[in-house]
């Protein structure tokens, strides 16, 4: 199979569908697999289809575009990914079989190029995944620009104020012994609690150590992602930016399957093995029951309130005037613009927020330091 030609495959050359039964569970899992310690991950796959799919537009063939695309990277873990691909291909296989067995590609993406193969549109497949990973990167970095700041802001307000009780409380301390006499109520509370942080400071280290431990271990815990979703859930702003991200990405990954021409049912059943977000995967077997049950997707969707009354709607409308992919487009997009208006809030009102009650602990503590001297002076020149 010396040059593979894009129009050149026939459907008799594949093997027949397989069904979703046949495949392990853990393929399902969107992951990113390690091979000499280089991850073939989000960003990767970004830059592959998209420069894939204009080699094939260009009028190469596939291994030749592997070719000029393997000769670009620098790691010997990704190179040998493409050497593998272009092996499976030259022994006949197709370009999508190529993908899956290579293990680093999940099955909603060798699934739509399975479906481009044999309708002849394989570079608009590959431009759309390109589309996909685009956004799901740009959803990616909104909602670490959204927490990362806040995070900061409190670490820097608990170092700030541990350091204060470890190291400045301790000097005051030392200074009001040598006084003597009686000290007041706030300044004895504030060292007290300087006392306690420093004798179990290693404590606290270990504690929270552990309980970062527990919540990387338990992560994909099914009981655990309930309650995030409903802590989320509670949460202002930030629950909400979780939502429309999540629902942004639900929406692209509908796009793409139906611009693919992946069935309805096919579809629903892909996604439910890569979405991670509980409220939405918890929707998905239902929603596919009611498919095959011969309800439509608008009124399989009714039942659960994480999709809106307008998102449902402007599903209705799409399966009637049968443009879905059209309509998933649009609610992909409106949920990013959502995210995007909710993180800019954050941050606008976070970033004092987080200021005053940085100044107000610090000045708690220091007018409680400062305050026997107050007294000490006013004695003094009494």
């Amino acid at each position: 199979m010396g040059g593979v030609k894009v129009r050149g495959y026939s459907r008799d050359r594949f093997r027949p569908k397989p069904e979703l039964k046949s495949f392990d569970l853990t393929d399902f899992f969107q992951k990113e697999i390690t091979i000499f310690q280089t991850r073939f991950n989000d960003k990767l796959k970004e830059t592959f289809y998209l420069e894939l799919s204009t080699l094939l537009k260009a009028g190469l063939d596939i291994k030749s575009a592997l070719d000029l695309i393997e000769s670009e990277q620098s790691k010997a873990g990704i190179k040998s990914i493409f050497s593998s691909m272009k092996e499976a291909l030259i022994n006949g296989s197709p370009f999508w079989e190529c993908l899956r067995s290579s293990n680093q590609f999940t099955p909603y993406e060798y699934f739509s190029v399975q479906i481009g193969e044999e309708t002849g549109k394989m570079a608009i497949v590959l431009e759309q995944l390109y589309v996909f990973f685009h956004n799901k990167l740009k959803q990616r970095r909104q909602l670490v620009n959204a927490i990362s700041y806040p995070v900061i802001i409190l670490i820097t307000s608990l170092g700030a104020v541990i350091f204060m009780l470890l190291f400045i409380v301790p000097m005051f301390q030392d200074v009001f012994k040598r006084f003597g006499g009686q000290l007041p109520l706030l300044t004895k509370m504030i060292i007290s609690i300087a006392l306690f942080v420093k004798s179990n400071f290693w404590l606290f280290s270990l504690f929270a150590t552990f309980l970062i431990g527990f919540l990387y271990y338990f992560r994909k815990n099914l009981a655990f992602r309930k309650v995030v979703a409903i802590i989320l859930a509670k949460t202002p702003v930030v629950g909400k930016i979780a939502y429309s991200l999540q629902l942004a990405r639900f929406c692209s990954s509908m796009e793409l399957l139906i611009g693919s021409k992946v069935s309805m049912v096919r579809s629903i059943d892909l996604i439910n093995h890569m979405v991670t977000f509980y409220p939405i995967q918890s929707t998905l077997p239902s929603i596919t029951s009611g498919l095959m049950n011969g309800k439509t997707l608008h009124a399989s969707m009714t039942d659960f309130k994480v999709y809106s009354a307008k998102m449902i709607a402007m599903v209705r409308v799409g399966e009637e005037v049968n443009k879905l992919e059209t309509f998933f487009s649009k609610l992909a997009e409106q949920f990013r613009t959502e995210a995007e208006h909710q993180t800019s809030l954050l941050n606008t009102f976070l970033e004092p927020a987080m200021i005053i009650f940085l100044g107000f602990v610090v000045g708690f503590i220091l007018l409680a330091m400062y305050l026997p001297m107050f007294e000490l002076s006013t004695s003094i020149g009494g």
